[in-house]
């Protein structure tokens, strides 16, 4: 019964790692995809840290739990956590060569952000005569959901991030992906908050989708190398 927790907990990342790899040309050395996905887990423990103390500091100035403000402030949080996680994790390697490794990386560290959320989600499933059913359920919405909210925002701050490479102006360029990450992701929250039908977030994220995998495309059609 454990392991069968832990398989589907672990799934919805990996399924997403498997998809986003298959998209770079020139495949990674897969200790450092395991590096950025460990220190995607990683930053995953401070941002449960961060986030407690951003809640109880809102709260004490009189900003609801779920304000946009606040859903502003969360999404904020861990959009830099997991671009720190990748920026850390692989930026200085040698092997990080191209612009888009950048998107890529970006991506795997957020996954492995996301299946620490899973695992969390997931641990703390009543235990029932349909525990494993739940599970299931639980695993699958976090595939088209959160998993996938996750790796779509850090795909568009890599694409960004990847811009800035080229152009030799990345902290502009991360300063606008930032932005229209963390408004992306605030507005998923807030559907999710707001509509019981899961539709509405799940084909948010899916617009969303279209438009991260035409940024794949125009990056590697930018075939520029790095200079570490």
């Amino acid at each position: 019964m454990i392991f069968l927790v832990i398989i589907l907990a672990l799934l919805p990342g990996f399924a997403w790692l498997v998809f986003y790899l298959d998209e770079d040309p020139h495949p990674e050395p897969k200790r450092l995809v395991a590096l950025a996905f460990l220190s995607g887990i990683a930053v995953g423990i401070f941002a449960i840290v961060i986030e407690h103390f951003f809640n109880e500091a809102t709260a004490q100035i009189g900003i609801e739990e779920f304000s946009i403000v606040s859903l502003l402030g969360f999404a904020l949080i861990e959009e830099l956590l997991k671009f720190g996680a990748a920026y850390f994790a692989v930026s200085k390697n040698p092997r990080f060569t191209e612009p888009i490794d950048a998107m890529i990386y970006a991506i795997v560290a957020a996954l492995g952000f996301a299946t620490l959320e899973n695992i969390g989600t997931i641990a703390n499933v009543p235990h029932q005569t349909t525990f494993v059913a739940a599970i299931a359920q639980i695993s699958s919405l976090r595939f088209v959901g959160a998993t996938l909210l996750h790796s779509l925002a850090s795909g568009i701050v890599g694409y960004h991030w990847a811009l800035g490479i080229i152009r030799g102006k990345i902290v502009r360029h991360l300063a606008s992906g930032f932005l229209i990450a963390v408004a992306l992701h605030a507005a998923f929250n807030y559907l999710i908050l707001t509509y019981e039908n899961v539709a509405y977030p799940v084909v948010f994220l899916a617009a969303v989708g279209l438009f991260v995998l035409v940024d794949f495309e125009k990056i590697k059609a930018k075939a520029v190398n790095i200079i570490n």
